[in-house]
């Protein structure tokens, strides 16, 4: 198996939004389009198509790019599908004309874990806004060490999925060098006892480098939050959701 397979394997993928069903993320970004008065929204990184479509229903003009096909052929069935432009590729293949807001979901600038890639994913946002546009994205807080908690104790959990039946998934902790933790995924299946296992990374940018790496891409920080309810940042915060605009 390879790196991050959830978002690539057909089996994985229909097991992806059964893990995470609520997207208590979605109300934050479906309010700040509301509040930015935006009209038209890139989604990189849109995976599965939740928030996606869940916007272009809401009346917004959407664009949701995501370098996985199979995660975009989910998207693509999903109510509202039909209402949003759907792009095969990452940040860099956007193109038309420029949008009033881009958003990273579901930790996606952590999925990002190289820095050249990173850099190069807020310039294609940059380039693809208009002038006063807006870039908004969530990426877990460090200073929570939230991946002390990835053990199989803490993490396993049982999903029904259909016609896969019953599924065991738990995340285990490999590796932490700096700020990249490395990980791994196991999805068990009770029905013929098949694992599948996924081995990823996860970036765990700084407050400060994640605001430095804006303002080198031609961006000011408008506002950081450590939670979706929009309480500030402390220490023991979850998350850091940065809402940036286009210089």
């Amino acid at each position: 198996m390879g790196t991050f397979e959830e978002f690539h394997d057909p089996r994985l993928v229909a097991l992806y939004d059964l893990q995470d069903p609520l997207r208590i993320d979605a109300a934050f970004y479906s309010n700040l389009a509301a509040e930015l008065s935006a009209s038209s929204i890139i989604d990189v990184g849109c995976g599965t198509g939740a928030i996606t479509c869940e916007l272009a229903r809401r009346g917004y003009r959407l664009t949701g790019v995501d370098p996985s096909p199979a995660m975009l052929e989910v998207a693509r069935r999903r109510p509202g599908g039909e209402l949003v432009r759907w792009i095969e590729g990452d940040a860099r293949a956007l193109d038309g004309p420029p949008a009033d807001l881009a958003i990273l979901t579901g930790h996606v600038a952590q999925v990002i874990s190289d820095e050249a890639l990173w850099r190069g994913t807020l310039a294609a946002m940059r380039n693809a806004l208009r002038p006063g546009g807006h870039v908004a994205f969530d990426s877990r807080n460090p200073d929570a060490h939230e991946w002390l908690t990835w053990t199989p104790e803490a993490t396993h959990r049982r999903l029904e999925a259909g016609a896969l039946g019953a599924v065991d998934i738990w995340w285990q902790l490999t590796a932490v060098r700096g700020d990249l933790v490395r990980y791994e995924i196991h999805h068990r299946f009770a029905s013929g006892g098949e694992e599948l296992l996924s081995f990823n990374k996860l970036r765990f940018r700084t407050q400060a480098r994640l605001g430095e790496s804006l303002i080198d891409a031609g961006f000011s920080v408008r506002d950081v939050f450590g939670a979706w309810n929009r309480a500030p940042v402390t220490p023991s915060s979850r998350e850091l959701i940065f809402v940036a605009t286009r210089d």
